[in-house]
């Protein structure tokens, strides 16, 4: 009875329980890692009543906005970071003592580069992407929502399903021990039978579907719901990054899918997809899960690319450089990236023909990505360039992501790559592409776009330190990587018997340590922001002296964005307008606003799809069918409901937007030397705008 209950959970497999058995270290550390999320859990409810904050809550929770459906895929992502940046240190530290020997056992390790490879690639990078575009791009485009509102809750509901299951595996079971690829012959039944691999395959299964339908979403918006003037070729660059990831999504999660599902029947079903001698493949999965993996680099890379551009064009008071080339480079980047995926894995057997092919197609992505860094250099020659914070990430992204780019190249080279393949030459490689690519693209675009949506600037002073932080943690961390991956150390390895390796690798002990403190003043800044948020805010929206239609709107944004939709003759209309003097001028008709109502189908989805996951981990059949037929149910009765609508009189909309215009033409605004301290508003002095 109590098996067909509770399947093969028993109380042996709560890792509290297996500190009070086994009291070591490891286990120590994992108990203490598993106590966080009950604790937690408790804290947060207690805050929640404490502050009567529940109302509000479940308002977010079932919004369809999409500001607020990006704010609450960030705020994911960070909780998320927490436990990537954590594991990392720990990585880096045991490595720095483990000489003959660290602190962590073989299977822990393994299960922390497997959690945390998959945690920061699907659970921090994408999330923290995702709610960039969905904040931004419906502003961008002039648009009051994405297409298809509801299917973006699901998406985020989706994810955080996957989220759930990686954290859960902290406190009831383990995580998978194959790595954030999950080569079969790492996870398959016979080899890894325990309940790692199954929240693995559960965990980027189902959040993947999620990314596949916030990729359609994105598209459709794009495509579809741009306002009145806008051309493909006056959209600004990164609504174009946006989109060519939207095309990335669509095209490179399915064959992530089909990788999980395919494990999935292996595993559960006893089919044999991937085992070699009863007439499976095992590369075929490699070759699958690569056609998604190199796509994935760019779902990453490119909407922080488009960040870049953003920044460089604005603080620098200049239009931005060459932009058709850099529309082009962005959709060469998109294609490209499909034509690379076996340079990850050229000692696996290929001819060398093959290998020179893919190996030439990957030093032909190094070409449009150089563009990219040119063009921005171009944009910042001669312009009036403020060293505001972003500025700072992107002069930290041109230097430390080209080294990045140039040891890609190197491994590009297959005789090179034989030498260096699963050597910490890659991992030093991968980490100094996404850490100043990717993070720095996200922090530089969540201080830049922070005051347009919550109505108050970051502190400056706080986010300068963060910056340099990121910058002096990530060269130390991973800098002399190179060094010990070309003396021959792999990666994964949890302990080693050459003392020359010591000294390099307690450097990136430290810098692992500088890290975790950089993401400790990440929380600081925002949390001294909020404190002082009435000294920041910044009502008016324009604190940059921004180009495109996002600061063409009140700080924060309302929820219905645009009090009349805009119509565009440029690239950058606000600026043309604030050169004009049009920018704040009276509107003479204001009409009725329909936007969507709020609605629990993603949260419902959210919770069926989490018993859903954990059921089929620990084989509770009971729950895993009842959630199943519950999305099902969900599914088809929200398809007959009715749709909902919400509509914003006329008359609040006009007392709310005559009243901004009005302030805004009254008030004066700030030059460059008030930008960044309490006189700014929101408003730029028109000595600020540069020609175009």
């Amino acid at each position: 009875m109590l098996e067909a209950l509770f399947g093969r959970l028993t109380w042996d497999s709560i890792i509290l329980v297996q500190e009070f058995e086994d009291p070591n270290l490891n286990t120590f550390i994992t108990a203490g890692a598993a106590a966080m999320m009950p604790v937690g859990g408790a804290l947060v409810v207690a805050l929640l009543f404490w502050m009567k904050w529940w109302k509000p809550l479940f308002d977010w929770l079932t919004s369809v906005d999409h500001k607020k459906i990006g704010t609450m895929y960030i705020i994911f992502a960070v909780i998320m970071f927490f436990r990537g940046v954590v594991e990392g240190v720990l990585m880096r530290v045991n490595q720095a003592v483990a000489l003959d020997g660290g602190f962590l056992s073989s299977d822990h390790f393994n299960q922390l580069f497997t959690t945390h490879g998959t945690n920061m690639i699907f659970f921090v990078a994408m999330p923290f992407l995702i709610g960039l575009i969905n904040i931004v791009v419906p502003l961008q485009i002039g648009a009051r929502d994405v297409a298809f509102p509801k299917l973006n809750q699901i998406s985020l509901g989706l994810t955080a399903v996957g989220g759930f299951l990686i954290m859960i595996s902290l406190l009831v079971g383990e995580f998978s021990t194959g790595g954030w690829t999950g080569y079969p012959s790492f996870t398959g039944r016979l080899i890894n039978p325990g309940v790692g691999p199954d929240y693995y395959i559960l965990s980027i299964g189902i959040s993947g579907i999620g990314s596949t339908l916030t990729g359609v979403n994105f598209a459709v918006t794009i495509y579809k719901m741009r306002t009145a003037g806008m051309s493909f070729m006056r959209m600004p660059l990164f609504t174009w990054t946006a989109l060519c990831t939207s095309i990335l999504l669509i095209f490179a999660m399915p064959p992530l899918t089909a990788c999980c599902l395919m494990l999935g029947l292996d595993r559960y079903l006893g089919f044999h997809f991937f085992t070699n001698d009863m007439g499976g493949n095992l590369m075929n999965f490699i070759n699958l899960f690569w056609m998604f993996g190199h796509p994935e680099v760019y779902i990453l890379i490119l909407p922080a690319f488009g960040v870049m551009s953003e920044i460089a064009a604005t603080f620098s008071g200049k239009r931005l450089y060459g932009y058709t080339g850099l529309v082009a480079a962005t959709m060469c980047i998109a294609v490209i990236s499909f034509m690379v995926w076996l340079h990850h894995f050229f000692t696996m057997g290929q001819s060398a023909t093959v290998n020179a092919a893919f190996g030439i197609a990957t030093l032909l992505v190094a070409i449009p990505t150089g563009v990219k860094i040119y063009d921005w250099l171009a944009t910042l020659w001669g312009g009036r360039i403020r060293f505001t914070t972003p500025m700072l990430y992107l002069c930290g992204f041109f230097v430390l992501f080209a080294i990045g780019g140039l040891s890609g190249v190197i491994l590009a080279n297959p005789t090179l790559d034989y030498q260096l393949h699963n050597s910490l030459f890659l991992v030093a490689h991968f980490h100094n592409v996404i850490i100043p690519g990717v993070l720095f693209g996200v922090l530089a675009g969540i201080y830049f776009w922070f005051p347009k949506i919550y109505g108050f600037r970051l502190l400056d002073g706080y986010s300068r330190i963060t910056a340099f932080l990121w910058a002096f943690g990530f060269i130390l961390a991973f800098l002399p990587l190179y060094q010990v991956g070309m003396m021959g150390l792999t990666r994964r390895t949890v302990n080693y018997d050459d003392p020359a390796l010591v000294p390099w690798l307690v450097v990136s002990a430290t810098g692992a340590l500088f890290l975790g403190l950089a993401f400790l003043f990440v929380l600081l800044t925002l949390w001294r922001s909020v404190v002082n948020r009435k000294k920041l805010a910044v009502p008016f929206g324009d604190p940059w002296d921004g180009r495109t239609l996002e600061w063409w709107t009140p700080a924060p944004t309302p929820e219905w964005n645009f009090a009349v939709l805009p119509k565009v003759d440029g690239r950058d209309p606000f600026t043309e307008a604030k050169a004009k003097g049009t920018a704040y001028q009276p509107i003479e008709k204001y009409e009725d606003i329909e936007m969507p109502a709020n609605t629990y189908y993603g949260l419902i989805i959210a919770a069926l799809g989490s018993g859903l996951g954990f059921g089929l981990v620990w084989y509770m059949w009971w729950l895993a069918i009842i959630c199943f037929l519950g999305c099902i149910v969900t599914v088809i009765t929200y398809a007959f409901l009715p749709e909902r609508k919400k509509i914003i009189p006329a008359a609040e909309v006009r007392e709310i937007d005559e009243a901004w215009r009005r302030a805004a033409r009254e008030a004066r605004g700030v030059t460059r030397d008030d930008e960044c301290n309490e006189a700014n508003q929101g408003l730029a002095r028109p000595d600020l705008i540069t020609n175009p």
